[in-house]
């Protein structure tokens, strides 16, 4: 195994899933009546990853002496949250490591870790990164039949390590690591757009009851003497709520890239309602230049507003430009929807939201990944 530079360390233990991956941000949003603008202090994250490690009496006796060597020091991690298994055994005379790298977790790695059955991780060097396997710089040294293979990155200690002994033989060691680079890169977006903006067409995965407040911000102006003034702080009304996604498979990194993307509070997109708000009343034409939606609340309010067409094909996205009422309802005015939408196909009004934190918590389990999302909706 080579060996690592001067001044760092390797973090050899396998880890217990999940891993807990923390994404930080830092956004100025300055606000007036009718806007904000939203100034990405730091363009890429601040990425922790808390690991969770059940020792024998040496291994604890190991992390106890690595935390004590090394506050200091940089670490050479596994990221075991990226992890792959290797699709063909590994002997110690190999130089080719086979594992699937098509969603891009080892680009441009130098360095990769291979470990077997919750034993140690053995450090190997890479030479070249192919779709299949890695090409390794020296013999990977070591003969493991189920082998996992997972990328490094460089890393110091974000707080002290914990050792909670069970009995004497057997502990977990926790242990915080801040990553010295993190990739504040996103690749292309796999969502569709709407004015610019991706939409999430992702539903919201149910865990609990799904809470939301709408709301305006007012200031109450009370003289003492007679009745209380409300004065508008802002000139539209926020809805507030928080959403849950879970991704399995490649989606896992192409679900991290995009939040990279949205540098915490910085960047906006669309977040279908998915409450079926507007209930078609006939069917829509592909050339139909409005649709028919049972009667709600005064025209007016629909003016501006965006809905999106839940189409088998693919979603479609309009935005009202005038409403008035129909005979059967409600007529919105919208673009062509260049499809013909049948009678029951679901329509979603979206909104305009960012997160509303800078900090996001990535649970990284052995075959998905799960986080929650506060929203808050901007002006348009």
């Amino acid at each position: 195994m080579p060996e690592p530079e001067r001044g760092q360390r390797n973090w050899p233990f396998a880890a217990q899933m999940p891993v807990t991956e923390v994404l930080e941000w830092s956004t100025d949003v300055l606000v007036t009546e009718a806007a904000e603008q939203r100034i990405a202090l730091r363009t890429g994250p601040r990425s922790t990853l808390t690991l969770s490690h059940l020792l024998d009496a040496a291994g604890i006796a190991e992390a106890a002496e690595l935390g004590r060597a090394g506050p200091l020091d940089d670490w050479i991690l596994p990221l075991w949250h990226l992890a792959r298994p290797a699709t063909a055994s590994i002997d110690a005379a190999d130089l080719t490591a086979f594992v699937d790298t098509t969603d891009g977790a080892f680009d441009g790695a130098a360095q990769a870790i291979i470990a077997a059955d919750g034993g140690g991780a053995h450090l190997v060097e890479v030479a070249a990164v192919l779709p299949d396997r890695l090409e390794l710089a020296a013999a990977a040294g070591v003969s493991l039949v189920h082998a996992i293979v997972a990328p490094v990155g460089t890393a110091f200690l974000a707080r002290p390590v914990d050792i909670d002994r069970r009995r004497q033989g057997l502990g977990t060691v926790t242990a915080s690591f801040t990553l010295r680079l993190s990739d504040g890169s996103a690749a292309a977006s796999p969502y569709p757009q709407h004015q610019g903006l991706d939409v999430l067409t992702d539903p919201a995965v149910l865990r609990q009851p799904l809470a939301e407040t709408l709301g305006q911000t007012v200031e109450a102006i009370d003289n003492g003497f007679g009745p209380i003034v409300l004065e508008p702080v802002l000139t539209h009304v926020q809805r507030r709520s928080t959403i849950m996604l879970i991704d399995r498979g490649a989606t896992r990194l192409t679900r991290r890239r995009w939040l990279l993307s949205l540098r915490g509070r910085q960047r906006a997109f669309w977040l279908p309602t998915w409450g079926r708000e507007l209930v078609l009343q006939a069917a829509v034409t592909s050339g139909a230049t409005s649709i028919v939606v049972a009667p709600l609340v005064d025209p007016s309010v629909w003016i501006g507003r965006h809905l999106m067409i839940d189409h088998p094909t693919g979603p479609v996205f309009r935005e009202i430009t005038a409403a008035a009422w129909d005979a059967l309802g409600l007529r919105l005015s919208i673009a062509a929807p260049g499809k013909s939408v049948a009678l029951g196909t679901p329509v979603h009004l979206m909104v305009r939201v960012r997160s509303d934190a800078d900090r996001i918590e990535l649970a990284h389990g052995p075959n998905r990944t799960e986080l929650s999302l506060p929203l808050i909706e901007i002006p348009s």
